[in-house]
């Protein structure tokens, strides 16, 4: 007996006894399995790279007056992807065009609005009016606008206020004065001066109030035509010819880049010298043209955008205005028309298409 106490009372270590309550049940297992199988645990567990590539895309919308294919919207893609976003990847862009009828602008815009997109990329004029028309609380990045602050889109251009910023397409009085001047040492006899403008546009009575300041102070005489289709430009150049100007200047306007050579064919059949305010007329046929870089502002546009899906308030990003202008002539226009291109002017030009 004491030998049976002594080894109970010993120190040897005892086993401990596992009663069936301490084991799990298979039942058991299999659930925990089924939790840990669960697509929400395997993402809170999956690496950071493998988070990044189920991420949901933010949704932007672009609003553009003109047609697709126009390279103003490869122009801001390319921004975007150049600043690491990628359509299909982190970003998908909600696309609407209005191919210059600016009547259907505010039912696109009222779409992007629907769609909840959290940033309307709008170019130009006419397609900015429409997205403020259609939310004051989406940010907005106006691309090529006329002059945003006498347009009343913005409060100021260092302080813009509200849901809109971007670029600018005027700098004021100073290009156009500028253009005209450009114009008149290149069309020696030019005294009377037809200007081709689209009313449908609400930046272009601001233009030709400045036109008309500009005109005086050169002693240019200027016979106002307008065209919102393009049946009307028969009759707008039948004027021309009848009231014997010299030149024309063809306002900056979507609308007349998409029928740009149309607009080409009929001053050659004319004999009308053509000014423009964007290359791309030039590009299909027009004799020269002062302006910015439209495709600059296009990708410039993606720096806003990417700031604002970053936390940043249109409001606060200052307007900008275009800083380089190109004076684009062509050549071949210019041997059709008998004219020829001075040499002061020439040597001024940023590009010369000869071909």
């Amino acid at each position: 007996m004491a030998g049976r106490e002594a080894i109970r009372n010993s120190q040897v270590p005892r086993h401990r006894v596992v009663k069936h309550m301490d084991m799990p049940s298979r039942r058991d297992a299999l659930g925990w399995v089924g939790a840990l199988a669960h697509p929400a645990v395997l993402l809170l567990l999956a690496p950071l790279p493998v988070i990044a590539q189920v991420a949901v895309p933010r949704r932007i919308g672009y609003l553009a007056a003109g047609p697709a294919g126009s390279g103003f919207q490869d122009a801001f893609r390319a921004g975007m992807r150049d600043l690491g976003w990628a359509e299909g990847r982190n970003i998908s862009i909600e696309f609407r065009f209005a191919d210059t009828h600016y009547e259907r602008l505010p039912e696109l815009a009222a779409e992007l609005v629907r769609l909840n997109v959290e940033v309307i990329v709008a170019q130009p004029t006419a397609a900015a009016y429409a997205a403020r028309g259609a939310t004051k609380s989406i940010p907005i990045v106006m691309v090529n606008v006329g002059d945003p602050v006498r347009l009343k889109l913005v409060d100021t251009l260092g302080r813009p206020g509200g849901n809109a910023t971007g670029t600018a397409f005027s700098v004021g009085l100073e290009s156009i004065a500028k253009s005209l001047q450009l114009f008149r040492e290149t069309v020696p006899n030019l005294r009377r001066l037809a200007v081709l403008s689209n009313p449908a546009n609400p930046a272009q009575p601001l233009t030709i109030s400045d036109l008309r300041a500009s005109a005086k102070t050169l002693g240019l005489e200027l016979l106002l035509l307008e065209a919102r289709q393009a049946d009307e430009f028969d009759a707008a150049f039948a004027a021309m010819t009848k009231e014997r100007v010299e030149g024309l200047l063809v306002v900056p306007e979507a609308f007349f880049i998409l029928h740009g050579a149309r607009l080409a064919e009929l001053a050659s059949k004319h004999r009308i010298p053509t000014m423009h305010g964007v290359r791309q007329n030039v590009d299909t046929g027009g004799l020269m043209s002062y302006g910015p870089r439209l495709t600059d502002a296009s990708r410039r546009a993606a720096s806003y955008v990417d700031r604002i899906l970053k936390g940043a308030k249109p409001a606060d990003l200052p307007i900008e205005q275009p800083s380089k202008f190109d004076l684009v002539i062509n050549l071949k226009t210019a041997r059709a028309l008998g004219l020829a291109i001075p040499q002061s002017v020439l040597l001024r030009a940023d590009e010369v298409i000869e071909e």
